[in-house]
């Protein structure tokens, strides 16, 4: 049986891929399941950072195996010519932490994401960029890709850029938990008396679902060759 494991940060970033998919929550991790004959999809989100998406991978093991791994998502870029609401499919994951690179299977385009354990405002953009020769960045894929290559199973990366490589935004890293999850009260009391943030937000709102809706291509035509789900009547059906 093929079970592809599905793992991004939050709900928002699979909302189109998953419509129509079995839903629930458990131990603090939202899950998908679509399942046809001998191929089974699992999307997981757990929150930010790679943490959560060790606990999103752990909670989709406790129901079997997984023989493909794929981290998804939102992701910044960090250079102009990855516009933002674009998708790509990166050839390399590094951790920034570790220096760790993990290659991804079947990629031959030469684009590497860097995971960082923060958010990246644009002067971090720039830094990451100049030392790891980086154009996006995130703060899971790396987990995954660790936990792949730990089993030696094949890694796959689908990224959507959310915010563009200059865009200045809000220190969102003050408003996420210990557990890697968006405090958005707090957040929106912080923004509401600081208009010079609301244009960039709104685009970057604007971005976030062009990139989802970009995933949602994407990541059925990433994996048809192990099981391929399209859309009829707006349900996500899984074919062989």
């Amino acid at each position: 049986m093929t079970r592809a494991a599905i793992i991004a940060a939050m709900p928002g970033e699979l909302k189109p891929l998953v419509r129509g998919w079995q839903r629930q929550r458990r131990n603090g991790v939202d899950l998908w399941h679509l399942r046809r004959d001998q191929r089974e999809w699992v999307a997981a989100c757990a929150g930010a950072g790679q943490a959560a998406a060790t606990r999103a991978f752990a909670e989709i093991e406790k129901d079997g195996a997984v023989t493909i791994a794929v981290s998804a998502g939102w992701a910044g870029a960090l250079a102009p010519r990855f516009r933002a609401g674009a998708t790509f499919r990166p050839s390399g994951v590094i951790d920034c932490q570790t220096g760790e690179r993990f290659r991804v299977a079947r990629c031959s385009e030469e684009l590497w994401l860097v995971t960082s354990p923060r958010v990246a405002d644009a002067a971090e953009k720039r830094r990451l960029a100049a030392a790891y020769g980086a154009g996006l960045v995130d703060m899971e894929a790396a987990a995954v890709a660790r936990l792949a290559a730990m089993r030696g199973i094949p890694f796959y990366c689908v990224k959507g850029v959310s915010d563009a490589w200059d865009d200045t935004l809000p220190d969102f890293n003050r408003f996420l938990s210990p557990a890697g999850h968006l405090h958005l009260g707090r957040l929106l009391a912080y923004l509401l008396p600081r208009p010079a943030y609301w244009r960039a937000l709104v685009r970057m709102g604007e971005n976030s679902k062009k990139a989802s809706r970009g995933l949602a291509v994407h990541l059925p035509d990433l994996l048809d060759e192990r099981g391929y789900i399209g859309k009829q009547n707006g349900e996500s059906t899984l074919r062989r």
